[in-house]
């Protein structure tokens, strides 16, 4: 049975959150006007003709906009019904995938249907949000126990473990968005902490592994990096166990460190003495927790070892497993390479084209160095620059605000849901957003790696645009039933 709990109406369209849907037919505009900038050719006299791209990207435009009124239509119960149906398909098609005959630029994520080309990772996005959703808002569920945690990482990695295999690595990244879901949920923090300080591990190790101290054979970046493990284990030890415990340790930290830059003209490296002293800590944290039955220690100890494995791990996967290109962009992104007719080379001229457009840009079709197609795949991956060369600074600016507005939006929808199914794939929707819109501009201004995923509603492509209209428009429908009461 279904009763109106609100007397201001039950119609979906009047429930509707019409805020955000100006927010979508707005950056879908904004996206067409780049899409046109970007793929436009000088001499060319139709930018409507379904032979150019800014043609094909209106016939986009359009079917994501029925398939947006589509989506709203549907009873909001169906989401929650097929949820685990829908993901199961989806996973089939992404297995599927990896052995399709198609190759598009060294990747096996395409099917290709005569014209059509589509690539299921798009659509998987919101089908792990379904299931994620679905799975969690369970009576019962608690994501701090272990069997729960586990499980919910499995339905992600499936997904991504598919997508890896597709040679697709970029849009399987995007799956580690979830984790501010998680967070969000009751994840505690010292997992999303303990994500950053693997990040931090790698970019510290890998950028100063061959810079050595006062021409020693101790290297800044493993000394470095042994050094934060032992300053972060005894952070947490003063944050979850024992201050007073912790500020000893500390404190012979402090000491043995200083006393080993000393040392460090000796002939021998000094980085293993660090090692062995992150060796007695960890040694020191286990005994602590047999004495005094706190688990905290355990799991602090635990913390440590990861991040030795972690930290030595990264150095062989980087050195042995990584393809030459993806190290390439890797130490370009650190500062190691320059490379700017290699690895460096789109980002370069990303920059380049973004620096020319000044304050308020070349203006419309007036771009220089997108019209001399100097920018590789400047209409799907590096669209952005695009938008600072021909709309300038004033241009850019705009168009990161409302990506501001949209995400502030979505916290907002996320927030006011009345069951934590909505909550967890509102989350889900604006973790994703959030990650595609941070990580491509970063990518196109040189501030994270390279790894080709599109902006939202900009980039060139149906798979993608469909892909993220499924995913908000979903989210919308749910949130129209909010004030709907079920029995």
């Amino acid at each position: 049975m279904v009763r109106q709990a609100d007397k201001r109406g039950t119609s979906v369209l009047r429930s509707i959150d019409w805020w955000t849907i100006l927010l979508y037919i707005a950056l879908l505009s904004f996206g067409w006007i780049s899409v046109c900038g970007a793929s436009y050719s000088y001499g060319e006299t139709d930018i409507f003709s379904l032979s150019t791209r800014s043609g094909m990207q209106i016939v986009w435009i359009g079917t994501s906009i029925v398939l947006g009124f589509v989506l709203i239509m549907l009873d909001d119960r169906f989401y929650d019904t097929f949820s685990y149906i829908i993901y199961g398909l989806l996973v089939l098609l992404l297995f599927g995938t990896i052995f399709n005959p198609h190759s598009i630029k060294g990747s096996h994520s395409w099917l290709v249907i005569g014209p059509l080309r589509l690539q299921p990772a798009e659509f998987a996005k919101f089908a792990t949000a379904l299931a994620l959703a679905k799975f969690m808002s369970t009576y019962g569920y608690n994501i701090n126990q272990w069997k729960h945690f586990l499980a919910t990482l499995a339905i992600i990695l499936v997904p991504m473990i598919c997508i890896v295999l597709q040679r697709e690595t970029g849009s399987a990244l995007v799956y580690l968005s979830f984790f501010l879901m998680f967070y969000r949920e009751g994840m505690p923090g010292s997992i999303l902490f303990t994500g950053v300080a693997m990040v931090i591990y790698f970019v510290v190790g890998i950028r100063y592994a061959e810079v050595y101290i006062a021409d020693s054979a101790t290297s800044v970046g493993k000394y470095s990096v042994l050094l934060l493990i032992q300053l972060f284990t005894i952070g947490m030890v003063w944050v979850y166990c024992n201050p007073r415990k912790a500020f000893r340790l500390l404190m012979y930290c402090i000491g043995i460190s200083i006393v080993l830059l000393f040392m460090v003209k000796l002939p021998f490296d000094v980085t293993y003495v660090q090692l062995a002293m992150t060796a007695v800590l960890i040694g020191y944290l286990v005994w602590e927790g047999l004495n005094s039955r706190l688990h905290s220690y355990f799991f602090i100890a635990l913390f440590s070892l990861g991040s030795l494995g972690f930290f030595y791990g990264a150095g062989f996967i980087m050195n042995n497993v990584m393809e030459p290109h993806q190290r390439s962009r890797i130490n370009v992104l650190l500062g190691l390479d320059e490379d700017l007719r290699g690895a460096g080379y789109n980002v370069h001229q990303s920059e380049i084209a973004i620096g020319s457009g000044g304050l308020e840009g070349k203006g419309f079709l007036n771009g220089t160095q997108t019209k001399l197609k100097f920018v590789p795949e400047q209409d799907t991956d590096f669209i952005f620059c695009t938008v600072g060369e021909e709309e300038g600074f004033v241009g850019s600016a705009g168009v990161l605000i409302l990506f501001l507005l949209l995400i502030w939006r979505l916290i907002f929808l996320s927030e006011r849901q009345p069951f934590r199914f909505g909550r967890v794939y509102g989350y889900c929707v604006l973790s994703i957003f959030l990650f595609h819109v941070f990580i491509n501009v970063g990518m196109v201004l040189g501030l994270t790696p390279v790894i080709g995923i599109p902006l939202p509603f900009f980039s060139y492509g149906g798979s993608s645009l469909w892909g993220f209209t499924f995913l908000l428009f979903i989210f919308l429908r749910l949130d129209a039933s909010r004030n709907l009461l079920r029995s």
